[in-house]
């Protein structure tokens, strides 16, 4: 058969289309059997329609999602592929990929919010050959008959067995979308606030960046970092509620804690991480601070401890003395980490660019999606268009414990500095 040519067929099986995953808009589905002739015709007396991609928006997805409809095809511009930025040509781990059967790419249609792609087995393995195949890194990409699903609560795009990748030049609507793109390209730089609900990988430029988009909100990202010094010069912990954690102020007789919504009226004050450090990635060098279990997460002791050990070498110093960064957080100097961060108000108001730290991460941590893809790899995309039964199981979402890590955090990254607290007993 030929691309572009009538035939006509005769003795052919026909069927209703299912109305579950179906791949076009046609009613009917032809199958061929074994006595079934095709010849070509010349004279078409019936006009067809021009077969054409079936692109849809992130609403139309929304709105579809679960339904286990039809499968539509997605395009836009690629902004991670597995974790990795564009900013540098990401490397897909081929040995990896044979043994997981998949690749997370987060795809962005114009200017909508950005969409979580899982490409399954010969889908991601396409996927790889055709990345690999471009010279530069391509950029665009459209995937036919994927799956809608939610995972975590957001919304996630999902490979079937039918599912065809195209790239930057392969086809029309790929060639005009890339034009679109090469004349906005702010657009291809862009952070999209949308996408940030769950802890993502981003360099510390990206996450300048999206410090930077009007649209920005509280979030959450991680962050592999090098550790490049200890800021001296400005007091490394605070004395803090032993409630809330807040920072407690002198009052007249006793420590008072600031934050108008603690139980606690006076405390009796404990010493807690607020350290600021100099760290550099691949992309750029920033500040992070680190806060509270953090900086026990690196150093293996608490503040409080360093603090009374520091007192208790040097009797001679009073209570309002300062105590100098410790050798336990200079001995972190070095060290690469990811590291769990969160950017607020107080960064998109342009006051400060340091970068709160909540959490270190150990290297093997997962993304948050990855265990429920895992669990789902023996549900293939064949057996999902078979059986009906779904592509991607249901993850949990870290959010909660991010959101809990952020009660410690507070309003200032740049404290007074912090004197040793006086206590009435």
């Amino acid at each position: 058969m030929k691309r572009g040519s009538v035939y006509e067929l005769i003795n052919f099986y026909g069927s209703k289309n299912k109305p579950m995953y179906r791949v076009a808009d046609h009613i009917a589905t032809v199958s061929f059997a074994w006595n079934s002739e095709l010849s070509v015709l010349h004279d078409i007396p019936i006009p067809f329609d021009e077969d054409r991609f079936r692109m849809h928006s992130y609403e139309d997805f929304e709105a579809n999602c679960d339904l286990k409809g039809d499968l539509y095809d997605v395009l836009g511009h690629m902004k991670l592929v597995d974790g990795q930025a564009l900013t540098e040509r990401p490397t897909i781990d081929e040995a990896k990929l044979a043994t997981t059967r998949h690749i997370m790419v987060h795809v962005q249609s114009h200017e909508g919010p950005v969409m979580k792609l899982y490409l399954w087995d010969q889908a991601a393995t396409d996927f790889c050959k055709k990345f690999k195949s471009y010279e530069n890194t391509p950029t665009v990409l459209l995937v036919t008959a994927v799956n809608t699903k939610r995972l975590g609560g957001n919304l996630a795009l999902s490979s079937m067995s039918p599912t065809r990748v195209f790239m930057d030049y392969d086809v029309q609507p790929t060639i005009d979308y890339f034009a679109w793109l090469s004349s906005n390209p702010e657009i291809a730089k862009q952070v999209s606030a949308e996408v940030v609900t769950k802890r993502e990988t981003m360099t510390i430029s990206d996450i300048f960046s999206y410090m930077t988009l009007e649209s920005a909100k509280d979030a959450f990202f991680e962050c592999t970092a090098t550790i490049d010094d200890v800021v001296h010069g400005s007091a490394w912990y605070y004395i803090a509620c032993t409630g809330c954690h807040s920072k407690a102020t002198k009052g007249a007789n006793s420590l008072i804690c600031t934050n108008p919504r603690c139980v606690k009226d006076t405390t009796a004050g404990v010493a807690q991480y607020r350290a600021k450090i100099s760290v550099y990635d691949s992309s750029e060098q920033g500040f992070f601070v680190l806060l509270g279990d953090a900086g026990f997460q690196l150093t293996g002791r608490h503040a409080s401890e360093l603090v009374s050990s520091y007192f208790e070498a040097n009797k001679d110093k009073g209570p309002d003395h300062e105590v100098p960064v410790p050798e336990a957080l200079i001995s972190i100097v070095g060290q690469t980490h990811k590291f769990c961060v969160k950017v607020t108000d107080h960064n998109f108001s342009g006051n400060t660019r340091a970068i709160t730290v909540t959490k270190i991460l150990p290297p093997e941590t997962s993304s948050p999606t990855k265990g429920s893809v895992d669990n789902a790899i023996a549900a293939t995309s064949m057996e999902a268009v078979q059986t009906g039964s779904e592509v991607c199981g249901p993850s949990k979402s870290r959010g909660d414990s991010a959101d809990e890590e952020s009660k410690r955090t507070f309003d200032s990254v740049d404290p007074e500095k912090v004197k040793r607290a006086r206590c009435e007993k």
